[in-house]
């Protein structure tokens, strides 16, 4: 009596599972004289654990592992000399009974476990917003805790990015294949993360990196190898009233148990959380941005009312002093230094446009390549220099318009990522007849790799370039630094268009 009662304290000391079941099979086997033994506990959280060899099966027992009226799996025993009858069948129904309730604590402690980790990571991000961190930064720590507390490989954020699409703005873990994802643009419908979004409900599914695979069959370039091995994935969205802000995803790879319906339910509950901390980081980044464009507005009317007067008024003296001048080599100076007046209002035009842009116009295609821009701000280290030539919003169509954002966001994270830089610079512009589209960033970082460079990295760009007539490349600049140039081809506009940009 003491070797069993000493065997059921022992088994029940035993709080994780693999050392509770191997634990369990070796002691009944032990007791009872069992030549061979395995314990399995079905489900996500189970596990199997044998012990000896086994020989022939005359003779196997197979007991339920219950708990009550719960049955967590089975053990099945191969008696050794003697069988099971008697005092050994006693002890085999005992032990296998106390393996039940130690299974049944141990889920218990693991499911308590779980949930204080989920809170431990609510409160992480809670904590952060006493720290005023900026929205990027907490999506990206909303997404690391989410990994890390659901056992996942990879953890992601996607934002909706215009009717029907939803783009991946944060991945977890840093590394080459989440700068390879971060960017990536995916459709609402028929996508796990884009039924979450729409449904404002959890998705959770299996092979997720098959229905990956498939969605993006027609992507330039290859999806980093890892995709593939993805398996069990969970899409939750991050809801604050009716808004839905975006969606967390969580994948593992096939490897590893796939997600329970309590994972689903506290990854739920967590999002809930983190879709507060997200409008909370929102709202703070409003207020200061609204204090920074009060002044940006104050200093757009002074330049536009005082300073770009004072050089319209100056560059027609000049020109009609050029007129006057008998020396024809003065008066092409003369003429010369009112053509550079003309670049310098229209370059304090576009300043203005920037200050300007983000309060007043919402919608435009100049407000949102200059809000991607802003948003690029943490990942750069600084805010890049904008500017605009040519009728935007008039000539470029709304297809074209989403390839064009898409394609400013990822060669400003190429930038972040791999140039070093410490300035960067963006000149969109459409030529004269409205026809071609240009997207031109400079920075003053390490300069392209020699030989054939990123040529992954530029994939999606050339991809998107292509698909208007257009081209992408990057090369060095003249002063050092990187030089990308990426063009698109324009529909061309009625003669009535082209008078109204």
């Amino acid at each position: 009596m003491p070797a069993i009662l000493a065997a059921v304290a022992g088994i029940a000391r035993e709080l994780e599972m693999p050392a509770l079941l191997e634990r369990a099979v070796t002691t009944v086997c032990e007791l009872v004289g069992a030549r061979h033994g395995r314990v399995e506990v079905t489900g996500p959280e189970g596990g199997v654990a044998e012990y000896g060899r086994p020989g022939t099966s005359d003779g196997a027992v197979e007991i339920p592992v219950r708990a009550g009226p719960k049955t967590f799996g089975t053990f099945r025993i191969e008696p050794g000399e003697g069988g099971f009858a008697g005092r050994r069948r006693e002890v085999l129904g005992a032990l296998t009974a106390a393996t039940g309730m130690a299974v049944e604590k141990a889920l218990l402690v693991d499911g308590m476990r779980r949930r204080e980790r989920w809170l431990e990571a609510s409160y992480d991000v809670t904590k952060a917003l006493l720290g005023a961190q900026s929205l990027r930064a907490t999506l990206r720590l909303i997404a690391e805790r989410a990994r890390v507390v659901a056992g996942g490989t990879g953890g992601a954020i996607a934002l909706p990015a215009g009717p029907g699409l939803l783009v991946f703005d944060v991945v977890e873990p840093p590394g080459e294949d989440s700068d390879r994802l971060t960017g990536l643009t995916i459709p609402t419908e028929g996508t796990a993360t884009g039924i979450a979004f729409t449904t404002r409900r959890p998705i959770v599914v299996r092979d997720y990196g098959e229905h990956v695979q498939n969605e993006q069959r027609d992507r330039a370039g290859p999806m980093p190898a890892m995709i593939k091995d993805l398996d069990s994935a969970i899409s939750v969205p991050l809801i604050v009233g009716e808004e839905t802000l975006g969606v967390l995803l969580v994948a593992k790879f096939r490897d590893r148990s796939p997600f329970t319906d309590s994972d689903v339910q506290l990854a739920e509950t967590f999002a809930g959380h983190a879709a507060l901390a997200v409008e909370f980081s929102r709202a703070q980044e409003a207020r200061q941005q609204l204090a920074v464009f009060e002044d940006r507005d104050r200093i757009a009317r002074d330049l536009h009312d005082l300073v770009i007067q004072r050089l319209f008024a100056t560059g027609l003296g000049l020109e009609g002093v050029s007129r006057l001048i008998s020396d024809p080599g003065v008066g092409a100076r003369v003429a010369g230094f009112a053509h550079d007046l003309d670049g310098t209002i229209r370059e304090i035009r576009n300043s203005i446009f920037s200050l300007q842009a983000p309060a007043q116009a919402q919608g435009s295609l100049r407000a949102e390549l200059l809000r991607v821009a802003v948003d690029a701000r943490d990942t750069l280290g600084f805010e890049p220099r904008v500017g605009f030539d040519g009728p935007l919003d008039a000539a470029v169509p709304d297809a074209v318009r989403s390839d064009l954002i898409a394609s400013l966001r990822e060669a400003l994270t190429n930038v972040a990522r791999h140039a070093g830089a410490t300035s960067c610079s963006v000149e969109v512009t459409v030529d004269g007849l409205g026809t071609r589209l240009s997207l031109v960033v400079r920075d003053d970082g390490t300069g392209p790799p020699p030989g054939p460079g990123r040529v992954s990295g530029l994939a999606n760009l050339a991809a998107r370039a292509a698909r208007w007539g257009g081209t992408c490349a990057l090369v060095a600049a003249g002063d050092g630094g990187s030089r990308l140039e990426w063009t698109a081809g324009l529909p061309a506009r009625s003669a009535g268009e082209q008078g109204t940009a």
